[in-house]
């Protein structure tokens, strides 16, 4: 599909998952999505609005089915809906399908009830747009991944793995994070790669539900490990009779402090008789642990990751559109959630990001201390439009707090002190104009 539009301004979101069980109802960017659309609807450039895809999570609503779930998109997100309605009279909104929300594709009625709000859902795989004498290739991008592929397009029970992933996983999330110490499990929507969750659940746990006395208890202890793996080494050396300075300094040192002295001795040689009697254990654990993963591969039960390599896949889409089409030089997706722009033989490679907010990990410097999942927005839209030069793509930056302070604890902020993420979105990129062979053809 290719529109004549050669002046025209494109602005691009993506992944926005609006929507789903309980907890995944609260949408923590619509004040500021609102805002957006109003810009749009205010503006005097021939523009168009094109959500690529996932602006619903259709998959995380597991209470009704089919059409009803557009009735409750509809009720709870009223204002989005009218802000869509007054957009869509100054500017066109495109709304293609992605994998959360393939079931726009799967029901005619969808397009009617978008219609009615001045949103053209076009329940196809892919659009394209001319600009100047060049060309945009727009997809979600979900059919590049092995695990949410929809082999049978437009099928309503297309159920690919991550289908079951969001429903089973993330749908029951959102119904069980309010009964947490804070309403943390929603966010595992936002975890990506999806084989990080376990080490998230592990750190949100440690973090927000262990009780606090055990946790703080545990932290000196899991701060020290290093150093005590260090000191059960060199008591063993002294008990073998091979080096005793280091015990026999120790020892001297610490009784000068009386009683004081003699608590932190038993403290330290309980500390070390630990650490000790986990490395004894954990030595023979690793090698058996190795041995059983190189068996594993041999027989190869695991050949599927559970993500998609955020770029090899569509590095190879892109040649092969840049390809087959080459006035095409913008392949523009979503669905990886990390916003990109990469040069590429023939044209560019541009990620439109995610509007959910993202995790940074940030691993303990020292100890055996859990990993900080430090959370950011990185709100953005996509802006590509015509210039003498060329087409310009950039990165527009819409501001968003940080949602550190309430959702870290002390001990989290405490830990990644100096060491916070900065996210920064790609730089303005000029695709020099090309002469191109033989225009578009322009179709519907």
């Amino acid at each position: 599909m290719a529109t004549h539009t050669d002046d025209r301004v494109y602005y691009v979101i993506s992944d926005l998952h609006i929507g789903g069980d309980e907890q995944l109802e609260h949408v923590e960017f619509l004040p500021e999505l609102l805002d957006f659309l109003e810009r749009m609807e205010k503006t005097d450039e021939d523009a168009e609005l094109i959500i690529n895809g996932d602006a619903f999570g259709l998959w995380e609503f597991t209470t009704v089915s089919g059409i009803e779930k557009f009735d409750v998109l509809e009720e709870t997100y009223q204002d989005l809906f009218e802000q869509f309605r007054a957009t869509g009279e100054n500017i066109p909104i495109t709304l293609l399908p992605g994998n959360h929300d393939h079931e726009l594709a799967a029901y005619d009625e969808y397009v009617e009830r978008f219609a009615e709000y001045n949103v053209d859902l076009v329940p196809n795989q892919s659009i394209t747009r001319e600009i100047g004498e060049q060309a945009v290739h727009f997809e979600h991008g979900h059919q590049r991944d092995d695990n949410n592929r929809i082999e049978d397009w437009g099928n309503p029970h297309a159920t690919p793995l991550g289908y079951y992933y969001n429903t089973l996983v993330t749908s029951r999330a959102g119904q069980l994070s309010d009964r947490g110490r804070y309403n943390w499990l929603k966010n595992v929507q936002a975890v990506t790669p999806t084989e990080r969750m376990p080490v998230w659940l592990f750190s949100k746990y440690f973090y927000r539900e262990m009780n606090p006395l055990l946790r703080y208890s545990l932290v000196p202890f899991l701060l020290l490990f290093n150093i005590s793996v260090l000191l059960a080494i060199l008591a063993g050396l002294d008990l073998i009779g091979i080096w005793s300075t280091p015990v026999e300094a120790a020892t001297a040192f610490l009784g000068q402090f009386g009683r004081a002295g003699t608590i932190a001795w038993f403290l330290l040689a309980a500390n070390v008789a630990i650490a000790g009697l986990l490395v004894l254990v954990g030595i023979p654990l690793h090698f058996i642990r190795r041995d059983i993963k190189k068996t594993v591969n041999r027989f190869g039960v695991f050949e599927t990751d559970l993500t998609v390599d955020p770029e090899a896949p569509y590095e190879e889409a892109a040649r092969e559109v840049f390809d087959a089409n080459p006035e095409t030089t913008i392949f523009c997706f979503g669905h990886t959630h990390r916003p990109m722009i990469q040069e590429l033989e023939g044209g560019i490679l541009v990620n439109s990001g995610t509007w959910l907010r993202r995790l940074h990990r940030r691993d303990g410097i020292i100890g055996l201390l859990p990993p900080v999942f430090y959370p950011s927005y990185q709100l953005s839209a996509v802006r590509i439009a015509p210039e003498d030069e060329g087409v310009a793509v950039e990165f527009e930056a819409i501001k968003k707090p940080s949602p550190a302070t309430e959702e870290l604890t002390r001990t989290e902020r405490f830990f990644t002190v100096g060491r916070e993420p900065i996210p920064e979105l790609p730089d303005r990129y000029v695709i020099p104009t090309e002469k191109i062979a033989e225009p578009l053809e322009a179709s519907d």
